[in-house]
């Protein structure tokens, strides 16, 4: 694989510790990075993703598409200076998890009226 077709790129988690950097094919996609950030997510943190759904891949404020490479997304990454491009990763567990009910007090009311004849 010629060198011009790898990327390095380094994945800065929520606490600013950062996981990499890594050298991947311009061919790889962005749901295969988020698998390697699940599967080296490291030992110790309080949040933690339990599958590459959960994460979302950030840079220059967009959103990256799973289905998108490396390549596809690299123009809008800039250059930092070091040839490693830095990628924000945000942890969103799916909803079901956490989804909270609210309570609903559906308990009877007493309604008091209190009438006056004249």
């Amino acid at each position: 694989m010629p060198e011009e077709d790898l990327v390095d790129i380094k994945f800065r988690l929520y606490d600013g510790s950062d996981l990499g950097p890594f050298r991947y094919s311009s061919t790889s996609t962005v749901d295969s990075l988020k698998q390697r950030i699940v599967s080296d997510w490291p030992k110790g943190k309080t949040i933690i993703p339990k599958a590459a759904s959960e994460v979302k891949l950030i840079n220059s404020g967009k959103i990256l598409e799973n289905n998108k490479t490396v390549g596809q997304c690299k123009m809008p990454f800039g250059d930092n200076g070091s040839g490693v491009i830095i990628m924000h990763v945000v942890v969103q567990p799916s909803l079901a998890k956490t989804k909270t009910e609210k309570k609903i007090d559906d308990t009877p009311r007493k309604i008091v009226c209190s009438y006056s004849i004249m």
